[in-house]
């Protein structure tokens, strides 16, 4: 099978070839005089036996509105995604995921640094858990304490640290239908690609835990095509998984017929919580064969049994969650280093990655390289940047004195030429332009830093080579001198610097 990408609004088309070592890319714009829109695609190395890798980021949209994404397969079908113009689209990301074969494994999150790591790791997608984030935010159980503002403020710090979809938990959508809508486009909001909502009463429990109960089937159905609707009246995409927890609170037979009644509600992915056994697990696979499923293997000992990835392809599985994973070994290692100081020791080398990886994994280094792109004079240390302006004024001091070895020209200034007299002949000053200003400077060590001559006329460029001279009236002093022969002395003091300055009229 071949997977294509086109961009209705520039008829650009991205072709790319499954089970190929590399990924070549030709754009190719319908037209020369429509020119495409900006677009940047992120080819990673390629999946073991897909195009699970390949990330592509629209970011320029056709400028009028919406632009639609499709996904073409050699069998003629298309996934479409419509979206108004500046849509990241998270969810096209992760609907390009569920259109390739195999299972696709997610480790749930709970922070933006997991979150990060998850990604680090290669994984093309992942999921954020409501008993992590709880457990890590608050420090308390995952039985419905936690709010929406507070799981939309914590979506977002992990959507903005990653560029790979994200999956949120939004628990029972945090109240009734109506809630559910604002819940979908808040989650929309924070950049989620997909959005988890079950079939719970208030207040939830936690899965796999006692003392779950489920609202009715009418009203968990009207649930999910809130949240439709909601997506639809946004104009973004999200994808929409559709959980139950009916499997222990009723039975498996209802957890079934609630599940195919969610994919006709216009769910994008089931998933029933809990089941308990391997055939339960193939039964649920069952129902609506064109819509993909959802696992939640439950590390440290759960109701569901734990199946590898290849096993769960088996069973009809597509999507694959990990929930207790990163919260589990964190609080396990953080325990553990915690005995290890009460002790009067530090954790041994191994158990934690060194400082320089730390920072390597935090970002440290890439801040650095782009920070040069923007350092500027003022930014610098006051040592540093004196010796940075010595050098400037050692470069710009060379630079005066290859001048000033050509042979001197006399040029008229028209600021000079502003002051000839009335009937025409140049004032009492024009006499001094063919005259020499010898600007001499000793640093206060005693040697001679700069020894130069200048036409006298040059006022203009005498801060040039003398920044200390900046605010004096070297005009006036010329007017006075202007009718004396030979040398006069016009200035000698001593800068901030401690320098000597001193300017003479030749």
């Amino acid at each position: 099978m071949e997977l294509s990408a086109f961009i209705s609004n520039r008829d650009c088309a991205l072709s790319l070839p499954r089970r190929q070592s590399s990924l070549p890319v030709a754009l190719s714009p319908s037209s020369s005089s429509s020119p495409p829109s900006t677009l940047l695609y992120f080819l990673t190395k390629p999946a073991k036996s897909s195009l699970k890798r390949l990330k592509l980021i629209l970011p320029a949209i056709h400028p009028r509105g919406a632009s639609r994404t499709a996904i073409a397969c050699s069998d003629g079908s298309y996934s479409n995604n419509t979206a108004p113009a500046g849509d990241p689209s998270p969810a096209r990301a992760l609907r390009r995921i569920l259109e390739l074969p195999g299972v696709h494994q997610g480790p749930a999150c709970f922070d933006a640094l997991s979150a990060k790591l998850v990604e680090k790791a290669g994984f093309d997608y992942c999921f954020t858990s409501g008993f992590s984030i709880s457990a890590a935010r608050l420090g308390l159980p995952d039985t419905g304490l936690i709010s929406y503002g507070e799981m939309i403020d914590q979506g977002q710090q992990i959507t903005r640290a990653v560029s790979i979809p994200v999956i949120g938990d939004a628990d029972n959508g945090y109240g009734n239908a109506m809630n559910v809508k604002r819940t979908v486009r808040g989650y929309i909001r924070a950049g989620f690609a997909g959005i988890i909502l079950e079939d719970q009463v208030s207040p939830k429990a936690c899965g796999h835990t006692r003392g779950r109960k489920v609202i009715s089937r009418e009203e968990a159905i009207m649930k999910i095509k809130a949240a439709v609707d909601a997506r639809k009246e946004i104009g973004f995409d999200i994808v929409i998984v559709a959980r139950t927890d009916s499997r222990q609170a009723i039975s498996l037979e209802e957890a079934l017929w609630r599940s195919r009644a969610f994919a006709d509600a216009g769910a994008d992915v089931l998933f029933i919580d809990a089941l308990a056994s391997k055939e339960e697990m193939k039964a649920f696979c069952e129902v609506a064969p064109n819509v993909p499923k959802m696992a939640n293997m439950l590390e440290g000992g759960g109701k569901t049994p734990i199946f590898n990835p290849l096993e769960l392809e088996e069973i009809g599985y597509k999507l694959v969650a990990y929930p207790l994973t990163l919260i589990g070994v964190s609080i396990q290692s953080m325990q553990d280093s915690l005995r290890a100081i009460k002790g009067g020791r530090i954790p041994p080398p191994g158990s934690m990655p060194s400082f320089e990886e730390m920072k390597e994994i935090l970002g440290f280094n890439i801040y650095y390289e782009e920070e040069k792109r923007y350092s500027s004079n003022s930014s610098q240390p006051l040592s540093q940047r004196a010796s940075t302006m010595q050098q400037r004024s050692e470069e710009n001091t060379e630079q005066i004195v290859d001048i000033v070895r050509d042979p001197i020209v006399e040029v008229i200034s028209p600021r000079m030429y502003a002051n000839s007299g009335g009937d025409g002949s140049k004032a009492a000053f024009s006499g001094i332009w063919s005259r020499k200003l010898r600007v001499k400077i000793i640093g206060r060590d005693g040697f001679e830093r700069l020894d130069v001559r200048i036409p006298a006329g040059f006022l203009d460029g005498i801060t040039n080579i003398v920044p200390a001279l900046g605010g004096v009236n070297i005009k006036e002093l010329l007017d006075d001198a202007a009718g004396e022969v030979g040398g006069k002395l016009l200035l000698d003091f001593k800068d901030t610097m401690g320098d000597r300055i001193q300017v003479f009229l030749e």
